[in-house]
């Protein structure tokens, strides 16, 4: 299967560190440019799944024309099944665009819960954030259940995190990760890519599509994939 998994968009996030308001809107604008990229890509090349693990906006700042813009930009690409994973910047709480906004009729946007999403060759599981913390991960609940389909599971928090601060947002072990034996585990929240740090990895954050400060810095993209 093809697929493209990106997380950490953060829409209209404030860019407070950069200090002069131009930049601010500047950087604003690139997020969009990077964004519409990621969907051009899907739609030239036929991918049949967007994956999108967490914080694709900032609650507190989103404005709702920011919404149909990346709406409108699903629409385009309505052969393609859209997952989504609310994130801690982004969680799926009662006033949220989520909850509240009608989207494209090819997104699905996870809830607290995990969820299985099954089809011929493939089971999509996904949970995410309904408030701005979550202190217990998911997965652990999970047996899987035909090992002949490809599994994947898609999620937004930290990856062996040892840390009180880290601990607050879905703390998720790589060995349980291991032992319930997903072919994919597609992760937000880390800015950072990390995908070829092992033999075979397929436990993966994209990364943020750019940087949010220069702290920041090196190489950011969405990774696309094939199982």
């Amino acid at each position: 299967m093809k697929f493209v998994h990106i997380a950490d968009i953060h829409f209209d996030a404030p860019f407070m560190t950069l200090g002069v308001r131009n930049l601010s809107e500047q950087r604003r604008l690139e997020q969009r440019n990077a964004f519409k990229k990621v969907i051009e890509y899907i739609k030239e090349n036929k991918i049949p799944y967007l994956f999108i693990c967490g914080d694709l906006y900032e609650h507190e700042y989103i404005k709702k024309s920011t919404i149909e813009y990346i709406n409108k930009l699903f629409e385009t690409i309505s052969e393609t099944k859209i997952y989504i994973v609310p994130g801690n910047h982004d969680p799926y709480i009662k006033n949220s665009y989520y909850a509240k906004y009608e989207w494209a009729r090819n997104v699905k946007i996870f809830r607290e819960e995990i969820e299985k999403i099954e089809e011929e060759n493939i089971c999509i599981y996904g949970y995410g954030f309904e408030d701005f913390y979550m202190k217990r991960p998911k997965e652990e609940q999970t047996i899987i259940e035909d090992k002949n389909k490809i599994n994947i599971l898609l999620t937004h928090g930290t990856l062996d995190g040892n840390k009180n601060e880290e601990m607050l947002y879905n703390p998720i072990s790589k060995t349980e990760l291991k032992s319930i034996g997903f072919d994919y585990v597609g992760l937000g929240h880390i800015h950072k890519i990390s995908y070829n740090e092992e033999a075979n990895q397929n436990i993966v954050y994209p990364g943020s599509l750019i940087s949010f400060g220069f702290d920041e810095l090196g190489e950011h993209r969405n990774d696309s994939a094939e199982k």
